[in-house]
């Protein structure tokens, strides 16, 4: 394959959103950079889009709690000599429960990931995108950024970060030819729940929850075209409207009637 190949750096492209948006890529035939903190799964992965896009498959096994890790991760990229067209800032994790009860260790890890992670990379690699002016980044936020969060309460602090942080930096590079894209899923299919010890939620049990595959691909879709967001699906765009309009006091009074353990 030539030289002339982009390539796209992924985290969390193992499973859920991220791996889908690095089919996409893949099929696009974009050399993928993934990472993940399992060598086994990005293995799997690295095998399967080999075979099935005829694409290079660079696997960085990183734990993104660990402050370091980002840090680690543009360091390995830069020693192989790749250049990053497109950065997917995708790893992601919540923790459900009533803050005065939640795992205050766990939850200083997610923001470690989902904002300490997030300002690594996209510091590094933009600031060699703005320098060459070219350049794409994909920010995956949530709806739950613009809507307070009771039982949920960091996961959706984080995302807020990310909303403010993306719409400024934004902003920042509004006149060169790099453009950021914040993509805000809805509750999705994925592990993402498991992983919060949420899923006897009433929005999990009694919801409709999207399919990662039409998440990804709004996603990737409005990242090509350069759009500054794109609110995945009609429902949360209905939602997020909503929210607008009422205080806040109100949203997060229903967010946290769905939030709560489903009635048996």
């Amino acid at each position: 394959m030539a030289n002339t190949a982009k390539y796209a750096l992924i985290t969390g492209g193992t499973v859920g959103i991220g791996y889908e948006l690095a089919k996409l890529f893949a099929q696009d035939k974009y050399n993928l950079i993934l990472v993940a903190r399992d060598q086994t799964e990005l293995d799997t992965c690295a095998g399967e889009f080999r075979q099935n896009y005829g694409v290079d498959v660079v696997t960085l096994a990183k734990d993104l709690f660990q402050r370091q890790a980002p840090f680690e991760v543009y360091d390995e990229v830069k020693a192989r000599g790749l250049q990053v067209d497109a950065l997917v800032n995708n790893a992601g994790q919540g923790q459900y429960g009533e803050f005065i009860e939640t795992d205050i260790n766990r939850e200083l890890d997610i923001v470690q990931l989902n904002i300490g992670a997030y300002l690594v990379l996209t510091k590094s690699f933009l600031k060699e995108m703005v320098a060459r002016n070219e350049g794409k980044i994909l920010m995956v936020s949530s709806i739950g950024g613009e809507l307070p969060g009771p039982l949920q309460s960091v996961y959706h602090a984080t995302k807020a970060f990310i909303t403010s942080f993306t719409e400024a930096i934004q902003n920042e590079v509004k006149e060169t030819n790099v453009t950021i894209t914040k993509l805000l899923p809805g509750p999705t299919a994925t592990d993402f729940f498991h992983k919060a010890d949420m899923e006897e939620a009433r929005m999990i049990k009694e919801g409709d929850l999207a399919d990662p595959a039409k998440v990804a691909k709004d996603g990737y879709e409005a990242l090509m075209k350069g759009e500054l967001e794109i609110i995945s699906g009609l429902k949360n765009k209905i939602m997020v409207g909503a929210s607008k309009l009422m205080p806040d006091s109100m949203v997060a009074e229903n967010m946290h009637k769905m939030s709560k353990p489903s009635e048996e």
